[in-house]
């Protein structure tokens, strides 16, 4: 049965006007593109004598009204003006009936459609109800554009939150970007505006046209629940079908639906799609697609050993030198790359490699694109209205209110879109202090407190908590990784507890703390031996992730290899060194692209990293010794429970020597689960050989070197202990016994117990 306009008031009786059935004022208001009810105006209608249609369609010279399938029956509309609004009634017919316009248009063409005037809300009440309660879980799936099969006909139904517009339209090229031909129903009291337009399908590009209540000042805007968008100038929304991928990782799926990453190996490898590899030159393009990333960066993580992919943003963002960060389409997968369908084959692919994918997600923050979501229908919307609450001056951008339901609706839904509909693993929170504090980078006066006269910013706390229990909720496995800079309390413990609700937290102190003291000449460290053992005091604070971030290479702060003193040799011993302790230290592992084979470079995000450094460089053994020294690192670290099954214990670690400062020497051990399951890690951070220097340990017999940094198929010098070392009966340490080893210049070594 077809369905034919707004629910309410069901019965619409108008008093015939020497102009026909319309009165002026609504011919008026057609023209002036101010229907806010259309449905009121335009359909089918009772009249006093029958059924009436109205009509505008400027396109068509003449009109007829026929039903689905019947030749034969069909009703002649008259122009009742000259910008295209026909009508017609029929008082032969006294009950609605499904009927379809064949219009003949001004070039002779002739089309036949079904009106969208002519169909029943699709969004239902309890789901406006429970967005604008701010609990609509799966609110992507009624806000948007959407393929629909309403009543029989196919067709795609479109709904924006748009609470404070005089008016909504749809507009695109379907009705030549003219906003008086297709104007959409307000549902109620709940700010959506929906329609539904028979016969659009995949690939229809469109924008909302919104009239502000302001001198009827116009607008368009992209949807932002828009799946995908045409590029820039245009920014328009495309409609896709995100539900039509057929997916492969069922079995990836559901070992992570049963793991636990806090007790498994968890090593990232940080990624900007843009600029990790091109296929040319070009700063401004040359971008491979989705899918060749995929094959690409699949086989080479597989082969350097790391578990998981971090993405920087993927969401649309207008201008590249963001890198992401200003998100301009939250549920849309970045255009330069491909279709969201595409993105998921790259999700799917490396499931079936066995890699995870991670992706940074931005919640607190957007840009003021007109095209966006920025004072989006003529109030401020989306973001604070005082800007001492709603605008980062440091970045440019607006604040998400998180106060409003439908804006924390829109964002937590955000989250767990992404790893329903693209099968995503976790998702990293950028700049999470910049939403805790209310104060955040602002001097006084700048900021306004909260209820109680505090920074804290309540609002956003509460939706990061509510995220998380979300996301661990729905999705067991996945998980929430925040970039948060400050003593933040509880930032990885369950909401239950207080806490944020964070799987890990990104451990920025131990980053700049290591960063500093790596990038001081050898001579001096021995007065900074605290910088790399006062993370010890908190690691077991929280979920730690030790990162080397996208941050730290660029901006003048010059890439990882030329951070390091000394000369070629030594920046490379260095690195090795750098790793190897942190792969040592208790905490998951971040690195971003480059600093695997030492980029002498800052990371430009228009181009590609320098991959020819690796053969071109009269220092390329260098360079593909230390990539190789990390493919080794990640396969002991993913072989050796003791590195991971008690990271966030403090039984998995014990100091055997943090004192030896004046030769810049620490020993320590990692342990497992099972007692005998022991690491010994033994660093020396200056650049001289330590010979028959003892190391205090627990167990007798042979202990075997699984990484010497120093090996010279790593580019090292080569000094070692032959592979091997048998503790002596010389108590040291407070351990009953000791190593007599040789120390390479610059190193970490890593021995096991063999039992």
């Amino acid at each position: 049965m077809i369905l034919w306009r707004s629910v309410e008031p069901l019965r619409h009786t108008i008093e015939s006007t020497g102009m026909g059935i319309l009165t002026e004022k609504e011919i008026t208001d057609i023209i002036r593109s101010d229907l806010r009810d259309p449905f009121k105006t335009l359909g089918m209608h009772w009249e006093k004598k029958g059924i009436s249609v109205r009509a505008f369609l400027p396109e068509a010279a003449s009109v007829k009204v026929c039903e689905p399938g019947k030749v034969k029956t069909s009703y002649a509309m008259t122009r009742v003006h000259a910008d295209g609004i026909f009508e017609v009634a029929i008082p032969a017919r006294k009950k609605f009936f499904a009927y379809e316009f064949a219009c003949t248009l001004h070039g002779g063409l002739t089309k036949r459609f079904r009106d969208p005037y002519s169909f029943l809300p699709v969004m239902t009440e309890q789901s406006r109800y429970l967005f604008n309660e701010g609990t609509h879980q799966r609110v992507y799936d009624d806000l948007g554009s959407h393929l629909k099969t309403v009543d029989g006909v196919d067709g795609c139904v479109f709904a924006v939150w748009a609470p404070n517009a005089k008016r909504v339209s749809l507009v695109g090229d379907f009705n030549n970007w003219d906003g008086r031909r297709h104007p959409m129903r307000l549902l109620g009291s709940s700010g959506v505006w929906e329609l539904f337009l028979p016969g659009v399908g995949v690939g229809t590009i469109y924008k909302y046209e919104i009239k502000k209540w302001d001198r009827d000042h116009l607008v368009l805007k992209t949807d932002p629940y828009g799946y995908y968008q045409d590029p820039p100038p245009n920014h328009a929304s495309i409609v896709f079908d995100v539900d039509e991928f057929s997916w492969d990782d069922d079995e990836w799926i559901q070992r992570r639906s049963r793991g636990n990453l806090l007790k498994e190996p968890l090593s990232i490898y940080e990624v900007h799609l843009g600029s990790w590899r091109k296929k040319g030159p070009r700063r401004d393009g040359d971008w491979l697609s989705y899918r060749e990333l995929a094959v690409q960066l699949a086989q080479y993580v597989k082969e350097l050993g790391y578990t998981h992919v971090e993405l920087l943003p993927v969401q649309d963002h207008p201008y590249v030198p963001s890198w992401g960060y200003q998100v301009g389409g939250f549920y849309a997968s970045n255009h330069r790359f491909g279709t969201p369908e595409d993105f998921q084959f790259f999700v799917n692919y490396l499931h079936q490699q066995g890699i995870g994918v991670i992706i940074d997600w931005v919640p607190g923050h957007f840009p003021k694109d007109s095209y966006g979501l920025a004072y989006f229908d003529g109030s401020h919307l989306y973001e604070y209205a005082d800007p001492r609450e709603g605008e980062h001056k440091d970045w440019g951008t607006l604040i998400f209110n998180w106060g409003r339901n439908e804006v924390r609706n829109f964002l937590f839904a955000n989250a767990l879109f992404w790893i329903e509909k693209f099968h995503i693993d976790g998702l990293r929170v950028d700049a999470v202090a910049s939403m805790l504090y209310r104060n955040y980078s602002r001097k006084n006066g700048e900021w306004i407190p909260n209820k109680h006269g505090g920074v804290e910013n309540e609002e956003a706390i509460n939706f990061l908590q509510t995220m998380n229990r979300l996301v661990h909720e729905k999705f067991p496995g996945a998980v929430t990784i925040a970039e948060e800079s400050t003593a933040w309390p509880l930032v990885s413990r369950p909401t239950y507890l207080g806490g944020l609700g964070f799987t890990f937290k990104w451990n920025m102190g131990w980053m700049h703390d290591m960063l500093s003291y790596f990038s001081k000449d050898p001579i001096f460290r021995k007065y900074h031996q605290n910088q790399i053992t006062f993370a010890l005091w908190y690691a077991f604070t929280e979920n730690f992730v030790l990162v080397v971030s996208h941050d730290e290479v660029v901006h003048g702060k010059h890439s990882l290899l030329e951070k390091m003193p000394g000369d070629v040799w030594c920046k490379f011993a260095n690195v090795r060194a750098f790793f190897g302790f942190m792969f040592g230290h208790p905490g998951k592992k971040l690195m971003f692209q480059g600093c695997e084979f030492g980029m002498h470079w800052e990371w430009d995000a228009e181009q590609s990293i320098n991959w020819h450094i690796l053969s071109d460089e009269d220092d390329c053994y260098h360079h593909n010794g230390l990539m190789k020294f990390v493919a080794d690192l990640n396969k002991v670290y993913k072989n050796e429970p003791a590195l991971w099954e008690m990271d966030y214990e403090n039984a998995g670690f014990q100091w055997i020597d943090f004192n030896d400062s004046d030769n810049s020497i620490i020993s320590f051990i990692r342990r497992g689960k099972e007692w005998h399951n022991i690491l010994v890690f033994v660093c020396n951070f200056s650049p001289v050989v330590r010979r028959h220097y003892r190391v205090g340990v627990p167990f007798g017999g042979k202990y075997q070197e699984l990484i010497n940094s120093d090996a010279s198929e790593y580019g090292g010098a080569g000094y070692g202990n032959s592979g091997a070392a048998t503790a002596d009966a010389v108590p040291l340490h407070n351990q009953p016994l000791s190593l007599d080893l040789t120390l390479p210049p610059l190193s970490v070594e890593i021995f096991k117990w063999k039992r």
